[in-house]
């Protein structure tokens, strides 16, 4: 039986996905505006965010909201809080790569208790509640169990225009390519969380992210038995300046490669 809150999440979700499918298939006629470099805000995306606050503030009215367009909804002084991203992956979606999420977390004084993340066009709903695991749809998910470096895959995401890190990554790349089977970079941080908790990857890292871009990944991940951090080790992914998910296994020898990297870059 999934938690009450859960269902509410879900409904919000699906129904902001509906209007996500609709104009993902009608994206060349969207209206766009620049928000900044390389980095796009569309009405599909402002049309996801009013029926997820929509949603959500009807079911539970005293909560706040923290949404990337919108910033601060509410009572900032609310013990409870919604942090959603209604669209990400922008940029994938602004050019018809089927690839991207929504993601909401509901937080209690800081604390994550629950998220989900819904991918529109797979139908798929990665989903936690602290203490009671994580699941893809109905099914139990499991970090994956390997333990050999060579013999993993790992996400991130890679900065451009505009963005800071570009040094960090660029310092930590080498070493990561290195020693592992692979690294992939497909846009949307929700996804890649989901990814790792499903085991489909064995780690994700990357600088400078967001919140709404993290929070619920973080719990769905240590829900299915990974470890999320930042890459220093210290435990405030939510608010911190980067983050790294891994499963159990590999969560020190992927952060010795990456802190490893920033060290060789202090050097020089």
């Amino acid at each position: 039986m999934r938690p009450a809150i859960i269902n509410i999440m879900d409904g919000a979700a699906r129904k902001a996905a509906r209007s996500l499918v609709h104009d993902f298939n009608e994206v060349e006629h969207l209206q766009i505006s620049r928000k900044g470099p390389a980095d796009f805000v569309s009405e599909a995306d402002r049309r996801a965010e009013n029926i997820i606050q929509k949603e959500l503030s009807s079911a539970y009215p005293q909560f706040s909201l923290v949404t990337e367009e919108a910033g601060l909804i509410g009572d900032d002084t609310a013990e409870d809080q919604w942090i959603v991203d209604p669209l990400d992956g922008t940029t994938n979606f602004l050019h018809a790569i089927p690839h991207f999420s929504i993601s909401i977390a509901h937080v209690h004084k800081g604390e994550i208790l629950e998220g989900i993340i819904l991918d529109p066009l797979r139908e798929e709903v990665f989903w936690a509640a602290k203490g009671q695991g994580a699941y893809l749809n109905n099914t139990r998910l499991r970090v994956s169990a390997r333990s050999k470096l060579s013999e993993s895959i790992l996400a991130t995401g890679i900065p451009f225009l505009g963005r800071e890190g570009k040094e960090e990554m660029m310092a930590v790349l080498p070493l990561v390519m290195e020693h592992t089977a692979g690294i992939r970079r497909f846009g949307s941080a929700a996804l890649d969380l989901a990814f790792v908790a499903a085991g489909r990857y064995e780690g994700f890292w990357e600088f400078g992210l967001s919140s709404w871009d993290v929070a619920a990944g973080i719990l769905i991940v240590r829900e299915a038995g990974g470890l999320v951090s930042e890459i220093d080790g210290r435990n405030d992914p939510l608010g911190g300046s980067s983050i790294l998910a891994t499963n159990g296994s590999l969560y020190d020898p992927i952060k010795h490669l990456l802190q490893q990297g920033l060290k060789n870059r202090r050097r020089s």
